[in-house]
């Protein structure tokens, strides 16, 4: 692979699926073909199946667009880096397939990436949205210049949100270190920070992909046990990565985990003494969380009571415009 950047480098659009033929992939796949950047492929590599994922990979016709199909499931890490190992492009998205990226983000990026060609990943802002397509929230990207201590740091203020869908790669990077989490719940963070912190990384604000956060998404269906671990090793990662400031780091990521956790924890679809135990889960791990007036709040908004009342205030308010 070429170590210069070339005027126009071929970008992988990696989409690793799962039975997402009837809603989701459709989607990644118009957002894929839809670049106006145009000097791509679109690999998609399905994880056995068992839908109509060929027939709808065929009905786009375009012939940018590579299909594979493992005759079985090989897990969600698996399948992951058998699209980094299989892309041939200088410069690769890993694309869930319920998630999407806008029109110009690879042009953005790939334009971007001039300025340091051997940064190691290339990042947007990001907008969360539910399985409607409706904003849930925006997180512009606001740490371009800042050391990875500082990157970390701004992370846990909210300044930053580190997905898969609003990362280019460049792939040499990628394939040197894949796709590993334990549970595969922090898998978008535990890949992009080590890059970020041994090769840089290139910041753009501009919000220019979307996260979709739905009812059948992996991480909605993870245990508070599973989020726990996965987080600690984030933690312990992230402060290896940087020795001499892994007390910082330690001392601003385990209340933020605290915080993210205990979210998890309220929002269990599960009885409330089984919500109360999954917080004790957490407090253990983690201690105490950033803010206790926000998971106060939580709580408040994951009570019918609240939901009612707030229901009700609403209707109010729309009789006295009236």
């Amino acid at each position: 692979m070429s170590t210069e950047f070339g005027s126009n480098p071929l970008v992988t659009v990696a989409i690793p699926t799962y039975n997402r033929a009837a809603h989701f992939l459709p989607q990644a796949l118009r957002a894929a073909c839809g670049q106006t950047y145009r000097n791509l492929e679109i690999l998609v590599s399905d994880n056995g199946s068992h839908d109509a994922t060929a027939e709808v990979v065929q009905s786009f016709g375009d012939d940018r667009i590579r299909y594979h199909r493992h005759s079985e499931n090989i897990g969600a890490a698996g399948n992951f880096n058998f699209c980094i190992q299989q892309a041939r492009g200088e410069y690769i998205i890993l694309l869930m397939d319920d998630d999407s990226i806008d029109p110009d983000f690879i042009e953005c990026c790939v334009d971007a990436a001039r300025s340091n060609p051997h940064a190691g990943l290339i990042r947007t802002g990001t907008r969360v949205i539910d399985g409607a397509g409706s904003v849930v929230y925006q997180s512009i990207n606001r740490v371009a210049g800042l050391n990875f201590t500082d990157f970390v740091v701004a992370w846990t203020e909210g300044k930053t949100a580190p997905f898969l869908c609003s990362t280019l790669f460049r792939a040499g990077p990628l394939r040197e270190s894949g796709i590993h989490s334990r549970h595969f719940l922090w898998c978008d963070v535990l890949t992009e920070l080590p890059i970020a912190a041994r090769y840089g990384r290139v910041d753009l604000p501009d919000v220019k992909a979307s996260f979709c956060l739905h009812a059948g998404e992996m991480t909605v269906k993870a245990t508070i046990e599973a989020w726990c671990d996965d987080s600690m090793e984030l933690v312990d990662k992230v402060c290896s990565l940087v020795p001499e400031d892994a007390r910082l780091l330690r001392s601003r990521l385990m209340p933020f985990m605290a915080s993210h956790n205990f979210r998890l924890a309220l929002r269990l679809q599960k009885p409330w003494a089984e919500r109360v135990q999954a917080c004790f889960t957490v407090a253990r791990v983690f201690g105490k969380p950033q803010k206790a007036s926000n998971l106060v709040r939580e709580l408040l908004q994951q009570t019918r009571w609240w939901n009612k009342a707030r229901i009700s205030r609403s209707k109010w308010g729309a009789l006295r415009q009236q």
